[in-house]
Parts: structure tokens; sequence; C-alpha cells
């Protein structure tokens, strides 16, 4: 929310989906009953994303993600057509993310970006996400 006022103190910034997601939702992801309801991709969160993005950009700095949503095979469009510049994943999931971003140009990963911020919820997103 504040990357506008902070372009000017940093050199990147790195959005932790893990957490931003735990508290944008609010879910604990460590709760037995909830965690599973702590989707990254949902419109809420991405939005969050995108204005980041929008923010850095506006100030040439990138933005990187990490968490669980930077491996997630089908968000992996999503924030690529967010305008997100680096996905910080684990070594072992370095060849599905790469083999991911070869599936798919520019125009269809804003296009998907698009789709799931039209959306109201993570099922919603991964629905629409699946059908197209």
């Amino acid at each position: 929310m504040l990357a506008p006022t902070l372009d000017a103190e940093v050199d990147f910034f790195s959005v932790g989906t893990n957490d931003l997601t735990q508290y944008t939702l609010p879910i604990d992801r460590g709760h037995p009953e909830l965690s599973a309801q702590a989707d990254g991709l949902h419109p809420a969160v991405l939005r969050l994303i995108q204005m980041t993005v929008e923010a850095a950009h506006a100030h040439g700095k990138w933005v990187g993600v990490c968490g669980e949503l930077a491996s997630d095979a089908m968000a992996v469009p999503v924030l690529e057509g967010l305008g997100v510049d680096e996905l910080s994943v684990s070594a072992r999931q370095i060849p599905l993310v790469k083999a991911r971003l070869r599936e798919f140009d520019l125009a269809q990963a804003q296009a998907s970006a698009q789709l799931a911020l039209s959306k109201a919820t993570s099922d919603e997103v991964r629905d629409a996400l699946e059908a197209s």
C-alpha cells in the first residue's frame, strides 16, 4: 500500500505472498481448518501485487514475488501478466516454472491477469483460468 511513497527509499520490491495472503484475507495459514482457504490467487491479493508493480515500475524499480504463489503453475501467467519481474522459487521448482513460462506469451499472460482480477474469489479465479 505504501509502494508509491517507498520507491525513493528502495532499489526493488519483494512481495512475500504467503504472508501477504495470510494478512490480506485474514486467514491463519497454520490453522488446521482454515489454512486451505488461504489462496494467493484471491483477487484481493492480486490487486495488491498489481498496485506494487505499478508503483515500482513508475519509478524504474523491479518487483520480485516469492512464496507458494511464485511456483503455482496456474499463478505464473497471472503474475507475469501483472508485470512481476522476478519469481523466486525453490531450486527444485525452477524447471516447472521455466516450463510454464514457455507455454504462453505476454499478451496471453496479460489476459490471464485481467481475467483473474475480474473475479470475486480465488475459486472463481481458478475456475476461470482452467476454462481459458
